[in-house]
């Protein structure tokens, strides 16, 4: 027996999702997220910690 087409604006909001679902597809491995560089001229926080944290004390010079 055939079975009728019903059309998806008819049909109820389970057999939607069912279908929305069916028709998705995989990312795969590639990531969707859109990435880009940091921006060089930026401040950022964590570089000028750094910096203070590897430069060497200037107290120690001073107690001799």
């Amino acid at each position: 027996m055939k079975q009728n087409h019903i059309p998806l604006d008819k049909q109820s909001k389970r057999r939607k999702k069912k279908y929305h679902a069916a028709q998705r597809r995989d990312w795969g491995n590639l990531n969707p997220v859109t990435r880009k560089p940091p921006n060089p001229k930026a401040y950022n926080r964590k570089k000028s910690k750094q910096r203070y944290e590897h430069e060497p004390c200037l107290d120690f010079l001073l107690l001799f």
